[in-house]
C-alpha cells in the first residue's frame, strides 16, 4: 500500500486523515510541531494496524523548513505516494490589528510550505507514474474574508494553485485534490482566537467525516471537493452573487456575535 506523507499530523483533519489511510493498509510520515501528538498516534497506528509510522518534527513556519522535510524522508529511503499539504491556521479579527509576525507565519505554513514541499516531491511522483497530492484549501478559498482577510486569501492561493497543477499533471497519472472544508471541529477555532461567530454556530463537521469525504475523493481523482451540503451552497453562492454581496455574506459569517 502507498506510503503518506501528512502534514499538520496533530490534530484535526489531518490526525483524521492518518487514521483513514492508515485503516486502508498505508505506511505514514507524520509532519508536525509536537513531538509527543506525532509519537502518540505513530504508536497507536501501528499497534492498530499492520502499518509503519515515520515522525518528522518541523515548524513549518520556519524559512527551509519544507526542505528539511524534503531531505528527512529522502535520508530514510522512503517513496513517497501521496502527498497530504493539511497544515495551516488563521487568525480572526481586523488586519490593521494583527501580529506582523503571526501573519507572516501564516503565509508561510499555508502558502509557501505547501508550494515548496509540493515542488520538491512531485518529480519523484511524475517520475513513478503515479500519486496523489491533496491540498486542503477551505470554503473560505471562494470568497474575501473581513475578519480573516489574510487566512482566506491563503486558502484562495491553494484552491487556485492546486486546480492549475491539476491541470498540468493531467497526463503523467499523478492527481492534485483541493480539499476545500468548511467549519469542522478541529483545534482551528481556538488557534485562530474565534469567538462565537455564525460561521461555527450554525454548526460543523466532524473531522473524521472530512477525512474520509477527502480522502476517497483524492483516491478517485477528483480535483475540487467540498464536503457537506451546506458547505457546498457557501460555494455556490459566490458564482452567482455580485462580489460586493458575497464581501458581505462573508463579514456577517464572520463577525463576533
Amino acid at each position: 500500500m502507498a506510503t503518506a506523507l501528512i502534514t499538520g499530523a496533530s490534530s484535526g483533519i489531518g490526525m483524521a486523515l492518518a487514521r483513514v489511510h492508515a485503516e486502508h493498509g498505508g505506511d505514514l510520515v507524520l509532519v508536525a510541531r509536537r513531538r509527543e501528538r506525532l509519537e502518540a498516534l505513530k504508536a497507536e497506528l501501528e499497534a492498530a494496524h499492520d502499518v509503519r509510522v515515520w515522525v518528522i518534527v518541523a515548524d513549518l513556519a520556519q524559512d527551509g523548513a519544507p526542505r528539511k522535510v524534503y531531505d528527512l524522508v529522502r535520508e530514510l529511503g522512503l517513496d513517497v505516494d501521496i502527498l497530504i499539504n493539511n497544515a495551516g491556521f488563521g487568525l480572526h479579527g481586523l488586519f490593521h490589528t494583527q501580529d506582523p509576525e503571526h501573519l507572516s507565519q501564516m503565509v508561510h505554513v499555508n502558502v509557501l510550505a505547501t508550494t515548496m514541499l509540493t515542488r520538491l516531491f512531485v518529480p519523484h511522483l511524475i517520475a513513478r507514474g503515479r500519486g496523489h497530492i491533496m491540498n486542503v484549501a477551505s470554503v473560505a478559498a471562494f470568497m474575501p474574508g473581513p475578519w480573516q482577510a489574510v487566512y482566506y486569501a491563503t486558502k484562495a492561493y491553494v484552491l487556485s494553485f492546486s486546480e492549475a497543477l491539476a491541470d498540468e499533471l493531467r497526463t503523467t497519472g499523478v492527481t492534485v485534490t483541493a480539499l476545500c472544508p468548511g467549519a469542522t471541529e478541529t483545534e482551528f477555532k481556538e488557534r485562530a482566537r474565534i469567538g462565537r461567530v455564525r460561521g461555527f454556530e450554525m454548526g460543523a463537521m466532524s473531522a473524521r467525516e472530512v477525512a474520509e469525504y477527502g480522502y476517497r475523493a483524492m483516491l478517485a481523482g477528483k480535483r475540487v471537493v467540498v464536503p457537506g451540503w451546506r458547505n457546498r451552497l457557501l460555494t455556490f453562492l459566490p458564482r452567482i452573487l455580485p462580489r460586493s454581496w458575497t464581501v458581505v455574506m462573508s463579514r456577517i459569517g464572520m463577525e463576533p456575535l
